[in-house]
């Protein structure tokens, strides 16, 4: 599924979406990365990212619908 078929990107950063897709290809490929990190690099905060990844992991798991 893509971000606008499920609407996960409806009314939220492109940046807080793509930072989140950044830190979860981090976790998927065993690189040592923090939500710190990637927020400090992306100028987003922790809490965006950790939001925007959880709906990546909802849409994953087919929780979240549109």
């Amino acid at each position: 599924r893509d971000a606008k078929e499920t609407g996960i990107h409806s009314g939220k950063s492109p940046v807080g979406l793509a930072a989140a897709a950044v830190y979860a290809a981090a976790l998927l490929t065993n690189e040592k990365v923090t939500q710190s990190e990637v927020s400090t690099v992306a100028d987003i905060s922790e809490v965006t990212i950790r939001n925007r990844y959880k709906e990546l992991l909802e849409v994953q798991d087919g929780t979240l619908l549109a």
